[in-house]
């Protein structure tokens, strides 16, 4: 048996979730509490990374005990008691060796935070500060474009084979709280910076600086040629991973 701790972070005091050698990340500072709390080196695996600065409300990671756990609870907090206060462990189960956090994932939510109005400093690490008015019914219209399965070359600095570039949109909406904005989007999986791509790609049809017809011509495009458009990392969520053997 395996171990599945759904975990939440700030990610402003990162470099990214994956493992780095001389800078913080999210992995590291886990799998130095948990070899701490085993007495041994411990590798987790996660659902996905995340880049510098990316927040997350519900990461999903896995590890292998190396001695019997009884009591699940009492593993959840000794964790959050050793971990720093920017990591925190929401909930804890025990999971079989067939469930992988990344390969068992059927869709990802991302949410994305933006705000047009005038700049409010215990926000900036949290939002992207854009302080500028958008045509928000033209990006509602330009966000429907994004929606069911594409080819999403020109929205990824991944670097595969064309098939690699699939994904699927089920769905991409936006919230309007006064001058801040929500977008939120659910696929099937997204690749490096695909969501800041896009919204950053949405922002420049709020601003009237590229057609709708852009994200259309970008989609459909059998050459390599990404767009140059990207949202700051701040306002970026991964809100929560979907898998069958949650209740969804």
């Amino acid at each position: 048996m395996r171990i599945r701790l759904d975990i939440s972070y700030d990610g402003h005091n990162f470099m990214g979730f994956q493992r780095q050698t001389e800078l913080r990340s999210v992995q590291k500072e886990i799998e130095i509490v948990l070899s701490k709390i085993f007495n041994t080196p411990i590798v987790i695996t996660a659902s996905g990374r995340t880049d510098a600065k990316v927040h997350a409300l519900n990461q999903v990671v896995t590890f292998t005990p190396t001695r019997e756990i009884n009591d699940l609870e009492k593993l959840r907090y000794s964790l959050n008691c050793i971990l720093p206060n920017d990591i925190h462990v929401n909930k804890i189960a025990f999971v079989d060796d067939t469930f992988h956090p990344r390969a068992s994932a059927i869709s990802k939510e991302y949410h994305y935070v933006l705000n047009m109005g005038e700049a409010n400093p215990f926000y900036e690490n949290y939002r992207w500060e854009f302080k500028r008015k958008l045509d928000v019914s033209l990006m509602k219209q330009a966000m429907k474009c994004f929606i069911g399965e594409h080819n999403f070359m020109n929205f990824t600095t991944k670097e595969e084979d064309a098939h690699n570039y699939i994904r699927n949109i089920y769905s991409f909406d936006l919230i309007e709280n006064g001058n801040e904005l929500t977008f939120i989007i659910k696929g099937n999986g997204f690749m490096r910076y695909m969501v800041r791509m896009i919204i950053g790609t949405i922002v420049m049809v709020g601003l009237h600086k590229e057609n709708i017809s852009f994200i259309s011509e970008k989609l459909n495009s059998k050459n390599r040629n990404t767009v140059i458009y990207k949202a700051l990392p701040n306002g970026l969520y991964l809100y929560k991973v979907f898998y069958k053997e949650d209740k969804q």
